[in-house]
């Protein structure tokens, strides 16, 4: 007799499906993602420009700034998500470990903040903290895309 594991526990229930799939807050979501990314991925390059040259440093400054905005708007918007899905603003069983990291990721940017609103970090330094978040950010990111890809799979739409 062969044992076979149980398969992975759905990550919604149906009702939960229901609501993602009729809520306005998905469509949000699956908007500011990609417009979080884009904003990211020009950051970064500036970012990594002023590390690289020392030139830049208001306009890199400025994308982290514009960067950690789009971060507090899809995470407002995804505690809505998650409580009209889920019935709770964070934390909810499926993406209980997407919330952990992106709470990490909440605290280094916002760490970033401070430290810029403060000075209490150099330049150079403020640009390495901002490297920390992104790098936190992309671990998140992978996450989500992780879990979206699941869901697809587990609704049978090829990923």
């Amino acid at each position: 007799m062969t044992v076979r594991p149980d398969p992975a526990p759905s990550l919604y229930t149906p009702g939960e499906r229901a609501r993602r799939d009729s809520t306005r807050w998905t469509l949000v979501q699956g908007i500011l993602a990609p417009l979080q990314f884009a904003v990211f991925a020009i950051s970064l390059v500036l970012v990594l420009r002023y590390l690289a040259t020392g030139e830049g440093y208001a306009v890199a400054t400025w994308s982290i700034v514009a960067k950690t905005a789009c971060l507090y708007a899809i995470m407002v918007t995804g505690a809505i998500w998650e409580k009209v899905v889920f019935g709770r603003w964070l934390f909810a069983r499926a993406f209980f470990w997407e919330d952990v990291v992106s709470m990490a990721v909440i605290a280094l940017h916002t760490a970033y903040l401070w430290a810029l609103w403060t000075g209490a970090l150099a330049p150079p330094a403020l640009m390495t903290l901002a490297l920390v978040a992104y790098a936190a950010y992309v671990i998140n990111a992978g996450q989500f895309v992780l879990k979206l890809r699941a869901a697809r799979l587990q609704a049978g739409v090829p990923a």
